[in-house]
């Protein structure tokens, strides 16, 4: 009898879990990005949403109910976290870049980051950030512009922008503008930007994947990164193009439609951590 009742829990389980993972299934890549920013690492990034994945599989009649699917992922992913009280180290990356990292994000409280990726660059709305963090909703937006506040006076910079739409490469240049930075150069193509690049030495570059004359803003990136290390952020429509874990991806990544809140953070993330496209 105890046999025969546990193989039934274990179908039902079994059944919720292949309900769970339709839902989930689409989410995943920007959960991926999502750990790969918080982490400062892909591989340390992805160990977490592989633990997650496990946690749900074990009990997936835990997963939070009465919130979408993509919010309860993040909260499952944040269970996690929290459970193993660790710190941002840049785990396997033990570059300039990470090391650097690490001291800067001594000045930002791990609460405050969090809260800050979860609103801007996921476009969580605050209410669904507290949820997800378990904090209140005013205390989330008061985290939120501290983080903003506390970023902003440590990095300014001149910035690349490859972008051929150009209504949108406007509207990055005032947003990037209006953020404190500089905008050095403007391109459409990737010899363009490559031109550019070397001339200019920017200080980050913001790039579209699909580029005029059917040219490639990842191509661009590559060639760039071969001359110099900047820190590189990529916009696009169609991310799971990009986070499809077969190869090393772009810590930061913009989803087109896109909000001001969304650039001015990953500028000030991308600035913070210093880091390049990683797709060398």
């Amino acid at each position: 009898m105890q046999s025969a009742a546990a193989d039934q829990n274990s179908t039902q389980n079994k059944g919720l879990y292949m309900s769970l993972a339709r839902e989930i299934a689409p989410h995943l890549p920007l959960l991926r990005r999502y750990a790969r920013a918080l982490t400062g690492a892909q591989a340390s990034g992805d160990a977490f949403v592989a633990a997650s994945l496990e946690a749900i599989v074990a009990n997936p009649a835990e997963f939070p109910s009465g919130m979408e699917p993509r919010a309860g992922l993040y909260k499952v992913f944040h269970r996690i976290w929290e459970s193993a009280n660790i710190e941002v180290d840049g785990g396997e990356e033990h570059d300039a870049s990470a090391r650097k990292a690490q001291e800067r994000l001594k000045q930002l409280a791990p609460l405050t980051r969090q809260v800050l990726l979860l609103t801007t660059l996921e476009n969580f709305t605050p209410q669904e950030t507290s949820e997800i963090l378990d904090r209140d909703a005013d205390e989330v937006n008061a985290l939120l512009d501290e983080a903003i506040e506390e970023l902003d006076k440590q990095t300014k910079a001149r910035v690349l922008i490859i972008e051929d739409e150009a209504v949108i490469a406007m509207d990055l240049s005032d947003l990037i503008t209006a953020a404190g930075h500089e905008v050095c150069a403007m391109e459409t193509t990737a010899s363009g930007a490559v031109a550019a690049a070397k001339r200019e030495r920017p200080d980050l570059v913001l790039a579209d994947i699909q580029l005029a004359d059917n040219s490639s803003g990842i191509d661009a990136v590559k060639e760039i990164l071969a001359s110099f290390n900047v820190p590189v952020i990529f916009i696009t429509a169609f991310p799971a193009r990009l986070l499809t874990g077969e190869r090393p991806e772009p810590t930061f990544l913009i989803t087109k439609p896109y909000s001001p809140d969304m650039v001015r953070a990953a500028v000030s993330q991308a600035l913070f951590f210093e880091s390049t496209g990683n797709l060398n």
